[in-house]
């Protein structure tokens, strides 16, 4: 790839910021600067705001469009475009399938505590992942989605660990008909359930955080009504011994969380809405308190012409700024995302309510999936992935995680690396069109949907699973973690650590606990 003076500028942000990184937590943020032929970034303060506030950061137009704005317009077929510092190493094609043929798996989270600290369990190391059987073709498993997990010795460093992680499938969580309980229409065509996060307590204690979803579709797989997403909780108990992991309980389910159509789009206004992926935490500046960030999208009904100047984020007098009107005659108005926040009414964690959302994409993106918040040296992150197919018209940038910086989890959240957003990306190639997993464009990089639904970890591990590596009529579909990378986060940016693992890949399907509990049998 040719490498260009913006991609050294690139990799000398990076590496001044690991030496100022002190200065960048008392400095006020600096706005970054256009590129020639593109727009100012938005200016924002990393300013925090109480969480109850009713104030919304903005992922704008302004600050997405600083992602093309990285990328070479020179760099040719099957080639990356984009920045060396934000592009996550290639992954080579004869990766390992980590469940032996067993499962098809995807979104997976560790078993955390309210700081996000991954476990171990009386020696095991324990994670939880979508799954559907491999009978399924790999792109029909969304409806047949179930919750299962995989266990491993813990301690083992990856290089001495098999190629495929050494995890053992362990099976289902939930047994059949548990999660479809919830729903008052019971005559739904497919129940399945969808990402969330769990957390473990000293005594065993599992409460897990999920997305419980009915479908109702015809014969001919059209809808009848909109798909019904809910957040939901469901308790159980861990148990391990010297043979393995086991779970107890998860035979009842609780209705936590429906959209509300004020903040947060329901199937009436868009049947094609997002709520889902809910993320626990609790904040240090409000410790008898326990938040939960989701992805959702901007309430309204679909279509309406709801983005705002505000949305465009443009300064004033930007030669290269946006007309609102055109923006949205484009059809940018169906790209609303947004990320929701809300808090628990008791400490059981059993009972929430909404908050307004902490970031909003209106006219930028349909989708911020997979939300979390990450804490680092007194700053606030917010980490989301999305998918280059998901961006509104003008907007542009590959598959892979987007995050964000602020002094508190309601801020005037700064977008990462040059006001873009972009922290870690599949390489891509923006000159060409992007293709389908099934289907990727011939002149693309073979990369450019190697990793998706990546969770980043703490010390800035990241791990994701294996969607497709290659090109037309040579490519290999995943369903399976591939090889955890990690990030160095520093101040408002981030960059790959090609030192670690191998030229940048660690482990295959690594998850590494940096905490143990042991519990009695």
């Amino acid at each position: 790839m040719m490498v260009t003076t913006e991609h050294l500028r690139a990799a000398i942000v990076a590496t001044i910021a690991g030496a100022t990184a002190g200065a960048l937590l008392t400095l006020a943020p600096a706005p970054a600067q256009a590129v020639p032929g593109y727009p100012d970034p938005t200016v924002h303060s990393q300013r925090t705001h109480n969480p109850n506030a009713n104030y919304t950061s903005r992922w704008t137009r302004a600050d997405a469009r600083q992602i093309k704005a990285m990328s070479d317009p020179n760099a040719g077929p099957r080639e990356n475009s984009m920045p060396p510092a934000y592009t996550m190493p290639t992954v080579p094609q004869d990766f390992p399938d980590m469940s032996n043929g067993e499962v098809w798996v995807w979104d997976t989270w560790p078993l955390t505590d309210e700081r996000s600290n991954q476990y171990s369990v009386n020696g095991w190391e324990v994670i939880m992942s979508l799954v559907a059987d491999r009978g399924l073709g790999f792109d029909d498993r969304h409806v047949f989605a179930k919750i299962g997990y995989f266990y491993r010795p813990a301690g083992i460093p990856a290089d001495q660990r098999p190629r495929d992680g050494g995890w053992t499938y362990g099976g289902l969580v939930f047994d059949e008909g548990v999660t479809g309980q919830i729903f008052d229409d019971q005559s739904y065509s497919h129940q399945t359930q969808w990402s969330g996060s769990a957390r473990v307590f000293p005594d065993g204690q599992i409460k897990l955080f999920f997305t419980d979803v009915a479908f109702y579709r015809n014969p001919d797989g059209t809808d009848r009504k909109p798909y019904d997403a809910r957040i939901a909780l469901s308790q159980g108990r861990i148990h391990a011994d010297q043979d393995g992991v086991w779970f107890t309980g998860f035979n009842r389910v609780r209705d936590l969380l429906q959209a509300d159509g004020q903040w947060y789009q329901t199937g009436a206004q868009n049947p094609f809405y997002n709520f889902r992926d809910p993320f626990t935490f609790q904040d240090p500046r409000y410790p008898n308190k326990t938040f939960m960030v989701f992805e959702g999208n901007s309430a309204g009904q679909r279509g309406s012409r709801s983005c705002t100047n505000q949305d465009l984020g443009y300064r004033p007098g930007d030669p290269h700024a946006e007309d609102l009107e055109t923006v949205m005659d484009t059809g940018a108005i169906l790209q609303m995302a947004n990320i929701g926040l809300a808090v628990a009414d008791n400490r059981q964690l059993t009972k929430w309510h909404f908050l307004p959302p902490i970031l909003s994409a209106n006219c930028v993106t349909d989708q911020t999936e997979r939300p979390q918040i990450y804490l680092q040296g007194g700053k606030y992150y917010l980490f989301t992935i999305s998918h280059r197919g998901t961006f509104a018209s003008g907007i542009d940038g590959p598959e892979g995680v987007y995050g964000f910086v602020g002094n508190g989890i309601r801020s005037d959240y700064q977008p990462l690396n040059r006001g873009s957003g972009l922290a870690l990306g599949n390489p891509t190639n923006l000159n060409y069109a992007a293709g389908n997993p099934f289907d990727p464009d011939f002149n693309q990089h073979p990369g450019a949907f190697q990793a998706y639904s990546h969770y980043v970890m703490p010390g800035g591990l990241v791990q994701s699973f294996i969607d497709t590596i290659g090109t037309k009529n040579n490519f290999r579909r995943g369903g399976t973690l591939g090889p955890t990378v990690k990030i160095n986060i520093r101040g408002a940016t981030t960059a790959v650590d090609y030192n670690y693992g191998a030229n940048g890949l660690g482990g295959y399907a690594d998850i590494p606990a940096n905490r143990a509990i042991t519990i009695s049998r």
